[in-house]
């Protein structure tokens, strides 16, 4: 069977996330039935990261099998086309047979956008945090984010989950303006890891928690401590790296 992979860009404020579920909107189930529209054929994507309801996506990778081949531009343009605005498919291209777009990535990159002031446009895309920040206390505690660790206290626990374990390999903060920006590259991340990291650090910004006890809060591996989830709306999948 022919494989495909594409790239794909989404705003996820009116999606219950990528992973297709029954009588609710999300991106998996809207580009599938986009693609059954196309081809008169029905496909199962596969995604390099599920994203949470809310989380947005700028390079989103998947791939998908099709029992007849197809002329990838042609579709491209079709699914754009039945798609709504906030899905966009910038590339289908054909892909090695055993390609998969969760298994084979070898890190996946998240950024973070935080207003350091109100804003009326662009609102929905960066968490607004009305208290001063210490950022210089944040980059000093995600420095012990680096390396491989268990992730059990920045994560929500889901049944099946067979390890916490991840490998940090890029951080990078960015301050333009009044917005803040945190990068995170990581070989795997857990469910709601990135938010939470974002909502503790915020902590150690208003200096409720001190960079070493982040790192304390690290290596406890448990969820008893004082950060939060930070909003999903502030969230974007980045990059996957293969």
């Amino acid at each position: 069977m022919p494989n495909y992979k594409m790239l794909i860009e989404y705003d996820g404020g009116r999606f219950a996330g990528w992973q297709i579920q029954p009588n609710i909107r999300t991106v998996q189930g809207d580009l599938e039935e986009a693609i059954f529209v196309a081809t008169r054929e029905r496909v199962r994507l596969h995604c390099a990261g599920r994203t949470d309801r809310g989380v947005h996506a700028m390079e989103q990778v998947a791939n998908f099998k099709t029992v007849q081949p197809i002329e990838p531009d042609k579709l491209r343009a079709a699914v754009n086309g039945i798609t709504q605005s906030d899905i966009v498919v910038h590339e289908i291209a054909p892909a090695a047979d055993t390609f998969h777009a969760r298994f084979d990535a070898k890190a996946r990159q998240y950024i973070y956008f935080i207003s350091l002031a109100p804003l009326a446009i662009g609102r929905q895309y960066a968490y607004y945090c009305k208290f001063p920040l210490q950022i210089e206390a944040m980059k000093k505690a995600a420095e012990h984010l680096y390396g491989e660790h268990h992730f059990e206290a920045f994560s929500q626990k889901v049944p099946g989950e067979r390890h916490y374990l991840s490998r940090v390999e890029l951080i990078e903060w960015q301050v333009e303006d009044t917005r803040l920006s945190f990068r995170i590259r990581a070989n795997r991340f857990l469910h709601h890891m990135v938010r939470l990291l974002v909502g503790t650090l915020i902590q150690v910004g208003r200096e409720k928690i001190t960079p070493d006890e982040f790192k304390t809060i690290l290596e406890a591996r448990t969820r008893d401590h004082p950060g939060f989830k930070a909003p999903a709306h502030g969230l974007f999948l980045e990059k996957i790296f293969y």
